[in-house]
């Protein structure tokens, strides 16, 4: 049966640096929050002692080393003790993964490519972020070529291209329709999604759909400033030097955006965000394989502050599916995408009460 909560919630410490402090954490729970990153230097130790003791476990990670090397390393012990090690379940990546499923879902016929269009309104007080995202960016531009290695190692099956093949668009476009410029997304959306779509084919036999991820920048002038301030971290993040400057001074180097502060309440209660899905497909019965894609959909995903506000709804909800619809998980434990771990659970349902809403927009005709 499951564990009745008690009157009081207990305190327990930890430290992700004494193995013990957190097996002794894992043995008490069903379910661990991992709240703790960059994960490249913290997450390891967390997902290891919650395998060995036969606890699930949640995080925020958007790091793709971390979320595919946690794969690779604890994917067979995870499904032997029937637990369940779930990645990316915060603003990276939930949105995306269940909303390209979502649109999926209310597409009629096959879906079989999506793109993302993300867009952060802020207040007056303007966006901010804490360093902790920054330093992981920094550490993950850096080591690249690993991520690379890493795939190898892992040996990922191909994800077969299906219907008409979606084009990659330029590092920098106008969107006409936002009216602004757009760039591709650099979090683990992408790779994520791409987890997500490969599990659903291998295991499920699903369509699999293709997706490009871009984020909305704004006019000439704030792609002018971007550029620079983009080329500069391109440059020092190479270097040993470079990123020391870069970890130490997150606020002059991002323009303000990430401090080690973080954002204010002001700021969080100013700011929101819209992830714009199109998708297009071929309608019941057409083939996918000759001819183009004859049916389109517009499906949107829309929520408040992504980092401090969006994110814990996400993770909560996420929580909270992994332990109802337990009957309606994959059937063996093992270390999952959001999608693949939660894509016949009500997990979209519980977002959408709690104020992270996902909506079709336009369906328009074939």
């Amino acid at each position: 049966g499951k564990a009745a909560l008690g009157e009081e919630v207990g305190v327990l410490l930890c430290d992700v640096g004494d193995a013990g402090s957190l097996a002794s954490m894992a043995r008490q729970t069903r379910l661990v929050l991992n709240c703790v990153g960059p994960y490249r230097f913290f997450g390891e130790p967390v997902v290891q002692a919650c395998v060995e003791n036969g606890a699930s476990c949640i995080d925020i990670s958007g790091e793709p080393q971390f979320l595919e090397g946690m794969y690779l390393k604890y994917n067979e012990k995870a499904a032997e003790k029937g637990v369940y090690v779930v990645g990316s379940c915060g603003f990276d990546s939930i949105p995306a993964d269940m909303g390209v499923l979502y649109t999926r879902d209310k597409l009629k016929g096959t879906l079989t490519a999506v793109e993302s269009f993300l867009s952060v309104k802020s207040g007056p007080e303007g966006v901010c972020v804490h360093d902790g995202t920054w330093k992981s960016a920094v550490y993950g531009l850096a080591d690249e070529d690993n991520l690379k290695k890493l795939r190898k190692k892992i040996g990922y099956a191909p994800v077969p291209v299906v219907g008409a093949k979606l084009k990659k668009r330029g590092f920098l476009f106008y969107s006409q329709e936002f009216k602004e410029y757009s760039i591709p997304f650099m979090g683990s959306d992408g790779s994520v999604v791409k987890r997500t779509q490969r599990y659903l084919h291998t295991e499920l036999q699903e369509t699999p759909v293709q997706y490009g991820a871009y984020v909305n920048v704004g006019g000439l002038g704030s792609v002018i400033k971007l550029m620079f301030a983009g080329m500069l971290f391109l440059l020092l993040v190479k270097f040993n030097f470079g990123r020391k400057l870069l970890t130490k001074y997150p606020e002059f180097f991002s323009a303000g955006r990430f401090t080690k502060k973080g954002p204010t309440q002001k700021q969080m209660d100013g700011t929101s965000f819209t992830m714009t899905f199109f998708g297009e497909g071929y309608s019941e019965g057409q083939d996918t394989q000759s001819g183009k894609p004859n049916v389109k959909i517009c499906t949107e995903v829309r929520g408040p502050e992504p980092g401090y506000i969006a994110t814990p709804i996400a993770m909560v909800q996420a929580g909270v599916s992994l332990l109802e619809d337990a009957a309606l998980l994959p059937k063996r434990g093992g270390v999952y995408s959001p999608g693949a771990a939660f894509s016949k659970t009500k997990l979209i349902d519980r977002l959408n009460k709690r104020g992270v809403e996902f909506s079709v927009i336009s369906k328009p005709e074939v």
